[in-house]
């Protein structure tokens, strides 16, 4: 690593205490109860009398349930910097589905309890119950249109529907989401009995959305637009790395100023023509300096086929950064670093960054073919120079069983591959990057080879 990139890292290496985490998992069900005392304290409780009663009471606490639940998803994926250094995006990403379906099931519980409740109280018919609801109650329409928005993002994001859409179309229909929540929740501030009971209520939740619209305007909007903007990063060079694999090298202002570390990414707009208003992760392949940023992108098709086509001077639009596969995760003085396919980006960029005395550092290249192995070069160039032991580990996989290694590597298992390879590997941190499946063999690897859990960093770009 040169002087450069010592004196740009040092002062930016981003970091997140522990009680970080905690601290938002009991500020997230803390936001519930408050919830549930509202409710209760609005005296719902007690209306058991009747079964419509008791239905139209229920129906409002999924609804307030429901209400919470939106506005905490939107707040953690409006990218708030302790939020994101606290969980990482793939966790993130995680909870955020978690918490979207949780949100929207009972949304949509609400809306037929409450039906149910208010045709006990009318007599009539469901159907016409409903369509009196939705006509005649200020702001039901526009709630029932946010409604049908959410159920649409909420069945497209169900694993075997996101298959089947492309990255970009998934993304574009995703981004319905916060038009969903901006239809569907106002009613109840306009005329929501559990708003407007009392002060304390209606404070708790134009409190809530203020910050969720706040933290979507500053994080989500404001700060990608800022940063854009200040650095004004454009291609400088585009590189072949192998017949499906380019490198993107990009210069801009006052880099040293971005807080970003090798192994995080960004999300990318190439403002080159159609298709640059949506943004795609990628992570840098090269630590960052004062002046120069690169990614490495392997052609997986959408955007990242016509990459190979940019041109000098292409400005560049950035949204991060984000990421916890960085330097600041490590806890001890030996490292492990397993890497597979374009997973090799971020683990390039982290051989150039992380401290280390000689033979500190291990690289696992995990590949079908040296034809394969991506950055080769590069890789071997900084082995010689910093002390790293590379390992290559190359073969068609496995056909009999589940594994992060080829099969040529016979009957051993995962974990003694791992223990071969690196036989002091539960002291040491382990870095993962590549495809999920493979990178769930390893982390299976690595625990069963003695490695804390909380000593493997890995990076999952899930959609």
């Amino acid at each position: 690593m040169t002087d450069e990139h010592l004196a740009v890292q040092a002062s930016r290496r981003p970091g997140a205490p522990g009680w970080w985490r905690d601290a938002i998992g009991v500020a997230t069900w803390l936001s519930m109860l408050i919830v549930l005392a509202l409710w209760v304290e609005d005296g719902q409780a007690r209306q058991f009398g009747s079964a419509t009663a008791a239905l139209t009471s229920l129906g409002r606490l999924t609804g307030l349930v429901a209400a919470d639940l939106l506005l905490i998803q939107v707040l953690l994926m409006a990218r708030i910097p302790i939020v994101e250094r606290a969980y990482g995006q793939d966790e993130l990403a995680r909870r955020h589905r978690l918490v979207g379906f949780w949100s929207v099931n009972l949304m949509v519980v609400h809306v037929v309890l409450i039906t149910l409740g208010y045709i006990g109280v009318d007599s009539g018919n469901v159907f016409v119950e409903f369509w009196d609801l939705v006509v005649n109650y200020p702001g039901m329409l526009i709630a029932l249109a946010g409604t049908v928005l959410l159920i649409m993002v909420a069945a497209t994001s169900i694993r075997k529907a996101r298959r089947k859409l492309r990255y970009e179309s998934w993304h574009l229909l995703h981004l319905y989401a916060y038009l969903g929540v901006g239809l569907a929740l106002p009613h109840q501030l306009w005329s929501g009995q559990d708003f407007l009971s009392h002060g304390v209520a209606t404070v708790y939740w134009w409190s809530l959305w203020i910050a969720a619209t706040g933290a979507i305007l500053i994080w989500r909007i404001g700060f990608p637009v800022y940063r854009t903007f200040r650095h004004d990063l454009r291609v400088t060079d585009v590189v072949r790395e192998s017949p499906d694999t380019v490198s993107v090298w990009m210069r801009g202002r006052h880099l040293d100023r971005l807080p970003v570390v090798a192994g995080q990414f960004f999300s990318w707009r190439f403002l080159s023509g159609p298709g640059w208003s949506r943004a795609h992760p990628y992570s840098l392949s090269a630590a960052p300096t004062r002046d120069r940023l690169r990614i490495t992108v392997k052609d997986l098709g959408d955007q990242s086929r016509e990459l190979a086509h940019l041109r000098p001077g292409t400005r560049v639009a950035i949204e991060g950064p984000y990421g916890r596969l960085h330097s600041g995760a490590r806890t001890r003085p030996q490292v492990t670093l397993v890497a597979s396919g374009i997973g090799i980006t971020p683990v390039r960029a982290l051989l150039e960054d992380l401290p280390a005395r000689p033979d500190d550092i291990t690289l696992i290249y995990r590949a079908r073919e040296e034809s394969d192995l991506v950055f080769r070069t590069e890789i071997e160039s900084l082995a010689a120079t910093r002390g790293i032991r590379v390992f290559y580990v190359l073969g068609r996989r496995r056909p009999d069983r589940h594994s992060w290694v080829p099969s040529v590597a016979g009957d051993v298992s995962d974990a003694e591959a791992l223990l071969q390879l690196v036989p002091g590997i539960a002291d040491q941190d382990v870095y993962v990057c590549g495809a999920d499946a493979w990178m769930d063999a390893v982390r299976a690897a690595a625990l069963e080879a003695g490695v804390p859990a909380r000593r493997i960093h890995e990076e999952r770009f899930r959609w």
